[in-house]
């Protein structure tokens, strides 16, 4: 692993995160009511192998094909290796690259990603990461093998930004990659018209997934926290805007704050939890309060 790549895992970190678990609040395969226990158990996706049919076995897993052939009855058996299957989707667009106060929000946003997978893959669930702006730029599908977070990790690391200024139709795109029901957590700033940021959740709602979303925000963005003569340079557009901050200020808050107002009640109508988190926030506490309280609901 190199070193960038191990920064994204420190082990001071994890540790504070070992003893909560993700836990998904609907039922998806291989995980009921946030507990490990699979209504699924030994007939998963994938087949495995063939054993003789014994009194009590499903006889909708019964090989009528063999039983044709040979008068026998034997019943397909399915690999179940996982509880779990977690997709993390990961806006790579170049508003992303946003770092006023010294952390980008792609590199917290990195962090967050490679924090979940640790944090899913002790539990034995599979894990798969989508990289995404105007289109999926790289996909790793869910695995829960040994290797896999050196795999995610290499994918964050050699991605590049990508200059857009609509990343919907990406996410459109990675719904199609998420093929099983499972946990959708999306990691963006989420930039854009909230009515066409429902209809891609609305997607993934659809497969019936949970989805959650961690909006991260550069506290600069989110409050204008500046006085004076300021230059505002749009990461996507390359456009340059000069003006007084504090003349701007308050419509701006405004203007912001509706907006965060209307993703929010989206996502309440879509039954979807949403988290702000700002790049000057330490990630692990941010983290841990937010799985705490997660964890609590299913106490």
């Amino acid at each position: 692993m190199s070193l960038v790549a191990r920064e994204l895992v420190d082990p001071a970190f994890f540790s504070r995160l070992e003893n909560i678990e993700l836990r998904a609040r609907s039922i998806v395969e291989g995980f009921l009511t946030g507990l490990h226990r699979s209504p699924y158990v030994g007939f998963s996706v994938e087949f495995a192998s063939h054993r003789e049919y014994v009194a009590g076995d499903d006889p909708r897993h019964v090989n009528w094909k063999i039983y044709a052939r040979q008068g026998r009855l034997y019943v397909k058996e399915y690999s179940a290796e996982t509880n779990l299957n977690l997709y993390l989707m990961l806006d790579v667009s170049s508003s992303m690259e946003c770092a006023n106060t010294g952390v980008s929000k792609r590199n917290y946003a990195a962090a967050l990603a490679a924090a979940l997978a640790v944090l899913a893959l002790k539990q034995q669930d599979a894990v798969g990461i989508t990289l995404y702006a105007d289109r999926v730029t790289g996909h790793i599908a869910p695995r829960a093998k040994a290797r896999q977070l050196d795999e995610v990790l290499k994918l964050i690391e050699a991605s590049k930004p990508s200059r857009v200024t609509d990343t919907y139709t990406g996410l459109s795109q990675s719904a199609e990659l998420a093929s099983h029901r499972g946990l959708v957590v999306i990691i963006s700033d989420f930039f854009g018209e909230p009515l066409q940021l429902m209809k891609k959740l609305e997607q993934f709602r659809y497969r019936n997934h949970e989805v959650l979303l961690f909006h991260i925000w550069d506290r600069y963005e989110r409050d204008l926290p500046i006085d004076g003569h300021t230059s505002f340079h749009d990461l996507e557009t390359g456009e340059l805007l000069t003006t007084q901050a504090e003349a701007i200020r308050e419509s701006y808050q405004q203007a912001v704050n509706a907006w965060r107002h209307e993703i929010e009640q989206g996502c309440l109508k879509l039954g979807i939890d949403r988290v702000e988190l700002t790049t000057d926030e330490p990630l692990d506490q941010a983290l841990l309060d937010y799985l705490v309280r997660r964890a609590k609901s299913f106490a």
